[in-house]
């Protein structure tokens, strides 16, 4: 064909053949991976040339730059980031030599989150997009290709960005992780709408999915008038293949999809991860000749109720302790789970503090990095055959963002929905020291990840068949040089999402008075932490070596030298004296339970109770209701 300039009015009349994976072609000319593919458009633009010339000898008319990754984030993990005008300009050149004169050239433009969680706001990628964007328009590409943007709002701020730099056609494509919707939420007939608004000229998908899956997404959408479409699947999904890593798509199969793409009106068709020259080839040789069809959208009452949400069926019956605190005084006691397969003892302190008035038992999550029994099989015992209520900690270190969503959705089958996030104490520092730490978010991360599950959205953005109801506690550690430094950090945990705080254990009134006065203004219910000490030997230990914890010179004082029952009962008149005052200026309680001592939290348990009876009483008396 001889190439029309105008890319918008070619596709209009004619199904237009994109090409296939670079970097999957790179890979196999001997790039390792961890390479940056798009440094070799400056340091071996030959074989870039090779791999352009190959797509085009197999019939593709539109060839891609290799500039999918060529943005100042991506290229700073290479020392490359003072390099992107550079790196753009020359791999618009050698696109435009390997495409002569009868095929189009664009520059594609990436994703710069990349399928990670966002920390930053989506503003802060705005200079990106624009750097690069300029950079390819000045080298004299056809159009840009934005693709494999799992975000609908990163995708519609990098449309918005190059739409008011020129008015090249923009084809803009979204990578989904399943049929029909997009990470952050929308259904694609909302997501394909918007991009037409914000100024696409072509919408469409690439990556992730396959042919099938591709071809399903179309089906389920309803895309607007007078937009043009695109696709370019991935060659199937990846896996092992004779003990090697490989996309199972073959070439004809690839070619039968493109007749079934075309079917739903789809202009401009290529391939993705995975796809090479010849099922580049496949696809042409099958779509020669042909014309494009008219797009015929499905009935838009079924797409909607495919994408509707309902809520959860699993209500809970009792007040959460949130709910419970902002009422009156709510103890919740911390117990931890056995280090052992014997549950029986740890049963039997669970019902002893039932009995004694708890309002629901915490289970921390292998906490300072032991093993310990999984909270959450035990939190399932406690509350299905106990009717205890459970309150189990997340640990960011043990799970990867996978195993966190699942390990949530069990919790939310088994009806617990009451939780507190932690970071976690590094692994080395356990009785595991070779295991490895995850991190794969903080806590800020899965506080806002756990509240998207409450809207019915997954940690992708896939939209779920009901809502959770978690309620979402938060740590907080008073004992830094500079508490307003720790209660921004707590602010910023509100304002993910959390629903109470957990405080690190206190030893002296003073820091019970200093923490009510800093954070009166969260606006959300704080249970302030007291845990008895056990003997002298505990008490230093607790100072000076374990993180987070810090005794008053009193405390250490009176249990000083004191060892056995002396100094558990010198620990617990302490922990009375605190609460006597922690109850004046807080009405949430958070006893943690030393050694497994679960009489002493019983004991503590109840006196909270008595303190509490006897100000109500004494209240009630003191306005003659009594």
């Amino acid at each position: 064909m001889t190439k029309k300039r105008d890319l918008r009015a070619y596709l209009q009349e004619h199904i237009l053949v994109g090409d296939g994976a670079m970097a999957t072609q790179l890979y196999q000319l001997g790039v390792p991976v961890g390479t940056s593919f798009e440094e070799l458009c400056i340091t071996n633009p030959q074989l870039v040339y090779h791999v352009h010339t190959a797509y085009y000898n197999a019939g593709a008319r539109l060839l891609e730059t290799n500039t999918f990754a060529a943005n100042r984030d991506s290229l700073s993990r290479y020392g490359l980031e003072n390099k992107v005008t550079r790196i753009n300009r020359a791999a618009v050149t050698i696109a435009r030599e390997a495409a002569k004169d009868d095929a189009f050239v664009v520059g594609s433009i990436g994703s710069i989150i990349a399928g990670r969680v966002r920390i930053k706001p989506l503003e802060e990628y705005r200079d990106q997009f624009e750097e690069q964007a300029i950079a390819l328009l000045h080298a004299g590409v056809d159009g840009v290709m934005l693709e494999t943007f799992l975000d609908l709002e990163e995708l519609l701020l990098a449309v918005e960005v190059i739409r008011s730099l020129t008015d090249v056609p923009v084809i803009s494509q979204l990578a989904t992780l399943e049929v029909g919707r997009t990470r952050d939420g929308y259904t694609l007939t909302e997501a394909f709408r918007q991009l037409k608004e914000a100024g696409a000229d072509i919408v469409g998908l690439n990556c992730r999915l396959g042919p099938a899956e591709i071809l399903r997404s179309f089906e389920s959408a309803v895309t607007p008038d007078h937009v043009l479409l695109s696709a370019f699947p991935n060659a199937g999904r990846l896996g092992l293949s004779d003990g090697e890593l490989a996309y199972k798509s073959s070439p004809e199969y690839f070619a039968e999809s493109a007749l079934r793409l075309r079917e739903q009106g789809i202009h401009l068709i290529g391939g993705c991860c995975g796809t090479t020259p010849a099922h580049i080839r496949a696809i042409a040789q099958a779509l020669s000749g042909m014309e494009p069809l008219a797009r015929v959208n499905p009935d838009i009452a079924v797409v909607e109720r495919q994408g509707h949400v309902i809520q959860s069926v699993s209500q809970r019956h009792k007040p959460t302790i949130v709910e419970q605190v902002k009422e009156q005084h709510t103890v919740i006691v911390e117990f931890d789970p056995p280090k052992d397969l014997d549950i029986d003892d740890f049963l039997h302190g669970c019902c002893e503090l039932h009995q004694a008035g708890v309002d629901a038992i915490t289970m921390a999550d292998n906490s300072l990095a032991n093993v310990r029994m999984s909270n959450m099989a035990l939190g399932a015992i406690l509350k299905s055959r106990y009717g205890i209520d459970p309150l189990v900690h997340i640990a960011c270190r043990d799970r990867n963002l996978i195993g966190q969503q699942s390990h949530l959705m069990g919790l939310h089958a088994l009806g617990i929905d009451q939780v507190l996030v932690v970071t976690g104490d590094p692994s080395r520092f356990g009785d595991l020291p070779g295991a490895s730490s995850v991190f794969d978010v903080t806590s800020f991360d899965l506080i806002r990840m756990i509240k998207q599950l409450n809207e019915g959205i997954s940690f992708s953005g896939r939209p779920l068949k009901q809502k959770a109801q978690f309620t979402v506690g938060a740590a907080f550690n008073p004992h830094v040089r500079k508490i307003e430094a720790a209660v921004d950090r707590l602010k910023r945990k509100v304002e993910a999402g959390a629903d109470f705080v957990m405080t690190q254990p206190v030893y002296d009134a003073e820091t019970i008075r200093l923490i009510h006065d800093a954070t009166k203004g969260i606006g959300i219910p704080v249970f302030i932490g007291i845990m008895p000490l056990t003997s002298w030997r505990n008490a230093e230990f607790l100072h000076n070596e374990v993180p987070g914890i810090k005794l008053s010179p009193s405390a250490l004082a009176r249990m000083r030298n004191l060892q056995g029952e002396a100094g558990r009962q010198e620990g617990l008149a302490m922990a009375k004296e605190l609460l006597d005052e922690a109850v004046r200026y807080f009405n949430g309680i958070y006893l943690i339970t030393p050694f497994h001592y679960y009489q002493m939290s019983v004991e503590l348990t109840r006196y909270v109770h008595e303190i509490t009876d006897s100000r109500t009483q004494s209240a009630l008396r003191t306005v003659g209701l009594h």
